[in-house]
């Protein structure tokens, strides 16, 4: 499952994740609908999820803050919202990646997407770092 960000998600991104990924691709209101949803609880909705990888390009208040979970996979783009039509494509690549090719391999670990690297941290915080 793909949990798109709220201010990331419209129709047409969700229809271009959609064209490559099988499983399900929903908005992160659709997990707790008619509320409003502060980011310090997104964690706790991904919890209810079945192994979901959150997308956001808010990076700043989800990398580096957020502990790494088994339970979800959380992967941040620092891009503006002009770029919002490069997530689907770079998703897809990321994962293309040994690292991120399956829910098994990406489950506790929060992720960040540059056009030059990714970067990835689980439970121990340890940064690592994967060229594209």
């Amino acid at each position: 499952m793909i949990v798109l960000d709220e201010n990331i998600w419209n129709q047409r991104i969700e229809d271009a994740f959609r064209v490559w990924y099988r499983g399900q691709v929903i908005s992160i209101n659709s997990l707790r609908p008619i509320t409003l949803i502060k980011d310090d609880s997104i964690p706790q909705l991904l919890h209810r999820a079945n192994n979901p990888t959150f997308i956001t390009i808010n990076a700043t208040d989800f990398w580096r803050r957020v502990p790494a979970h088994l339970g979800y996979c959380l992967v941040t783009f620092p891009f503006p919202k002009e770029r919002l039509d490069e997530l689907p494509e770079l998703s897809r690549q990321l994962f293309k990646l040994r690292e991120f090719a399956s829910k098994g391999t990406r489950m506790g670990k929060i992720v960040q997407v540059t056009r030059a690297q990714i970067m990835y941290y689980g439970s121990d915080r340890q940064l690592h770092c994967v060229e594209w």
